[in-house]
This record gives C-alpha cells, structure tokens and sequence, in this order.
C-alpha cells in the first residue's frame, strides 16, 4: 500500500512537471519605489514615513542604511527594463511614490517632474511588450500626511483618492492593472500596532484597527472611482494586494485556533472586500469584542462599519494579488492577559518548524505546501477570485550563485501548478520578489531577495543575472518547470 502510495506521487510530480502553464497565464516581477528608486530628495519629491524613520531613526534598521540611494532605478531605470527584457516577463509590477506627485501630501499642484519620470518609464514598458501593474500606495505616505494622523485619520481617504485620480488621469491609458494598497496588514498592524515598519507607531490593538479600518475605506473609494469613471475609457482592473503566511493547526484541536489566525491575518482585509456577506470576519469581530468589554472598554476596539460601507466595500476588486513566502505551526493560546493588543485579541501562538529549511530572513521557512493550501483556501473562501500572485521569494545573504533560491522557486512554481491543475484556482499571473537586490526594509541591505545581484559598494551599482534569474528566465521562456 505505501509502495503504491509513494508511486502515484511521484507520479503526479512528474505531470506537473510536464504540464505547461495555461496559456493565459502571465509572468513578471516585483519591486517597490522606496526600496529600489533612491533619489530621495532630487526632482521636487518631498519626505516619506520611511525617508523620515531612515534618517531620524536609524538604530531600528538592522544595518543602520535608508534608501536614499537604494538602486539608483530613478536614474537607472532604462537598465532595469533591459533586464526585465532579458527575463522575458509579460508585466512588471511596480509603485509609484506618493511623494514624487504630491511631494507635501497636499492635493494641489502635482510634482510635472514627477509624472514626467513615470511617463517615460511607463512609455519604455509598453513600448518593449510589458505590461505594467502598478502599486498605488507601497507604505510610503508623505511625512507632513504622517504628522495628521496618517491613515488614522479619516480625512485620509480625501487625499489617498486625490492622490489616485492623478495618476489614473495621467498614466491610465497604459496600466491594465492598478493595486490599490500593498499588504495593508504589516503597514497597519506591524507599522501601527508594533514598530516593525514604518511610522513604527507602536500602539497594538488600537492603532492597528483605526489604520485598517480607513485603509479598507480608502481602497473601496479607489475602486470606485475608477469603475465609474475610468473603466470605460481605459478597461483596466483595480485590486489589493494581500500577504499571508499559512497557518498549520499543530494538532487537530488547534484547527479553529489556525483558522481564527488566517482570519486575523488575511480575512481582516479580504471579508469586507471579497466575502460574499462582507464585514470583517465574525470570528475577529466576536474576539476584540469580547475582549475590549473584558478590559473595560464600552466599545469593541475594532470599528464598525455601516450597513452602507459594508455594501459599498462588498465586491470592490477585480482580482485578488496575493503575497506569500512562508507557514507557521499555530496553537491555541487562550489567557486571562488583559494587556490590550492584537495578539491577546487573536489568542493563538505560531511558530515555525525546526525541521524545515531556512531563508536568511527569521521568519522565512520553506514550506511549499503552504502555498498550495493558501490559494485553495483563498478560492474556497471567497467564491474563486481571480488571483495574481504579487510577490512571493526567498531571502539570503548575496551573491550570484543561490540555488537555494532556485528551489525555492522551483518548489513553490510546483505548488502554484497544482492548485491550477488540481485544486482549479484561477491563478493567472506570478511575479517573484524582487527583481533586483535593494533596501529590504528594517533588514536593510543585510537580507537579499533579487533575481538579479546589486554590487552595493560600486557607486555604478552594477547588476548581474544570479542562478535564480537564469533559471526564471528559462521557466518562462518555455512555460514548464525545469
């Protein structure tokens, strides 16, 4: 029996090996302004969260570096689409920084050097076949917004949609798919709640929900917009890009606890937008509830929408991009602890297991099944979205030869083919993080993700193919694993 076993699944490796991607299907490749534009200062652009943390705040970046410079792609972006050329990518998923259009955040008189800049970039794209999706808002918000309260402050809303008319207005005509906001849950849960990100504001469990809850609202005005307005000019797509760790039950009585935490993690974001019924998830609404009036509060500390908000957010994206890299083991962790804060809100502990191959980065592990059970339980949750997957890497500490990074990739492309071929989710397009090595956030420029090398002590900042980006090409190139 375990002969026969093990024979179907080898047998079934070798299918998905063979099979070759749909033919609809789309490759590409990530990045982010902050993390690879540098020219923090030049050309009008005014101050972002991240520029003022950087410079202000350097001790809580692991190598004390800002991105200031990063990969020069402000300067050097006519290079960087001669690489995504020679990988051979069908789109090329980028942002733009909120402070090159309105460098003081104010919504008046646009930056002209700014949207001249993403012209002639987005005019180069199309021009060589690729296709641009464009990341509205990647976590950097202008500093002076910052110092109103951010996207605690519900005027916000006002200024993100400003901030998004002009560019469907200027760049509209060339972008088939626009993301709204990126991974709303580190920017407001570990950005807010903790200070692992930027504005590192440090308030769980408070802070975190109000960020959210006017993250939500901002991203529905966007679509909205965009579909009475733009849809019939330029028919173009308007999503979210959401991340998400798998969360494993350690045992079978810690499966509502891993549910509970998907929840918290991604159905905090994707109920409201993509459930059929709405609102956040009833488990999340049911345990800050419980626990706010436990800890004295007359309200739960989660906001609430309207029935008119959860109607007017219900169903306002296209497509469902979603980020992944890793899984946790996660246990029920039930306590009496009246600290407020998203983890007591929650009430589940995670961890990763000891057996399983590690990136550079903590709370990387290679789990490639995971991948497969998040999209399955993406398409099963939310009545089969159409999905593009926005970012997905391994990290480690550079250099050109990285086959563990080819694994990485070859393993997790595997997983991607069986929920297409197997599970039937209707993925439709992939782009690894990141294209070239750059300023991976509180890591700095200690932990590397790039297809593609960046020789940082060179004031050219040469880039060159790694293993990984050979291997990628040649996985597009003839649309099978090899």
């Amino acid at each position: 029996m375990l002969f026969a076993f093990l024979g179907l699944v080898i047998w079934v490796c070798r299918l998905i090996l063979a099979v070759p991607f749909p033919e609809d299907f789309i490759f590409g490749v990530s990045t982010a302004a902050y993390q690879n534009e540098g020219a923090w200062n030049t050309s009008g652009k005014g101050p972002s969260i991240w520029d003022t943390l950087t410079h202000e705040r350097p001790e809580l970046i692991l190598d004390r570096s800002n991105g200031d410079v990063a990969d020069n792609s402000y300067n050097k972006w006519e290079e960087d689409i001669e690489l995504l050329n020679d990988l051979g990518v069908q789109f090329y998923r980028f942002s733009i920084a909120w402070t090159r259009i309105f460098p003081d955040g104010e919504p008046i008189n646009p930056n002209q050097e700014g949207i001249n800049f993403y012209n002639n970039f987005l005019d180069q794209l199309t021009s060589n076949g690729i296709l641009p999706m464009v990341t509205i808002f990647h976590w950097d918000i202008p500093e002076s917004l910052q110092k109103m309260g951010g996207f605690m402050n519900p005027r916000i809303i006002d200024y993100y949609t400003a901030y998004a008319k002009v560019l469907f207005d200027h760049f509209g005509d060339r972008v088939k798919y626009w993301i709204t906001i990126n991974e709303p849950k580190q920017y407001c849960q570990e950005g807010h709640g903790e200070a692992s990100y930027a504005p590192a504001i440090n308030i769980s469990g408070v802070a975190d929900y109000l960020c959210g809850h006017n993250i939500i609202r901002a991203h529905a005005a966007v679509y909205h917009m965009y579909d009475d307005y733009y849809r019939s000019l330029y028919d173009g797509e308007v999503g979210i890009s959401l991340s998400g760790h798998w969360f494993e039950a350690y045992t079978r009585d810690d499966e509502d606890a891993a549910e509970r935490m998907r929840q918290f993690y991604v159905g905090w974001w994707a109920n409201p937008i993509f459930s059929s019924e709405g609102d956040y998830p009833k488990v999340m609404k049911e345990f800050i509830s419980k626990r706010s009036s436990q800890q004295g509060y007359p309200w739960s500390r989660l906001p609430e929408f309207t029935e008119d908000e959860i109607n007017y957010i219900r169903g306002t994206a296209d497509f469902f991009g979603f980020n992944h890299y890793t899984t946790f083991m996660a246990q029920n962790a039930e306590s009496d602890d009246l600290t407020v804060s998203y983890a007591n809100d929650h009430q589940v502990i995670f961890a990763s297991d000891p057996t399983w191959a590690r990136g550079a980065s903590a709370w990387l592990s290679v789990v490639p099944w995971g991948f497969r059970k998040y999209l399955k339980w993406i398409k099963d949750t939310y009545s089969s979205p159409i999905i593009y997957v926005t970012e997905n890497g391994f990290s480690d500490h550079g250099g050109l030869h990285d086959p563990e990074r080819v694994q990485y990739y070859k393993q997790y492309m595997e997983a991607l083919l069986e929920a297409i071929y197997i599970d039937e989710v209707e993925v439709k397009g992939y782009a690894p993080w990141t294209l070239m090595d750059n300023f991976e956030w509180f890591d700095g420029y200690v932990n590397r993700f790039g297809l593609y090398g960046v020789d940082f002590s060179d004031p050219n900042l040469p880039r060159k193919p790694k293993d990984s980006a050979k291997y990628y090409k040649e996985v597009i190139k003839s649309r099978r694993l090899v």
